[in-house]
């Protein structure tokens, strides 16, 4: 049986809470293709010293090459808005849907992927805002660096 929305994002939550534990950024991500969880990702700059490794590109890089055809059939799960960067590499790929778990704390490209035909889904998880409002309040500076402020 496939997975709910919710739990895929449950898959991305348990990313966003391992990031945090290593001390970087409470952001995950899941890339789910046939109803399963095919990679798993978390934000990563902390502890990798990367500008690139937000929690949907650690996801996807995760998952290694995969023809489009299997993009064409995926999901991409974010506890979060996804960034400028991020939106690109669902464009890129082709993605058809996205879930997120939560837009209050940071409002990304979800707007730009509707206009490109991209199915949306906001879940306004409380589990998701309570971990971007307890980490933006004790590391604002940390925050500000990530969205490039």
């Amino acid at each position: 049986m496939p997975l709910t929305d919710s739990q895929q994002l449950d898959a991305a939550i348990a990313e966003a809470r391992k990031s945090r534990a290593e001390g970087g950024i409470p952001i995950g991500a899941a890339l789910i293709v046939d109803g399963k969880v095919l990679a798993t990702g978390h934000n990563r700059r902390v502890q990798d010293a990367s500008p690139i490794h937000h929690g949907e590109t650690n996801c996807l890089e995760n998952a290694g090459r995969l023809p489009a055809s299997v993009y064409a059939r995926a999901t991409m799960v974010t506890t979060l808005s996804p960034c400028d960067m991020c939106t690109g590499a669902i464009l890129l790929y082709k993605i058809p849907r996205v879930i997120i778990g939560e837009n209050r704390t940071f409002y990304g490209g979800e707007d730009y992927l509707r206009q490109r035909g991209v199915d949306v889904v906001v879940l306004d998880s409380a589990e998701c805002v309570e971990l971007m409002t307890e980490f933006i309040a004790a590391e604002p500076e940390l925050w500000n660096e990530d969205i490039g402020v």
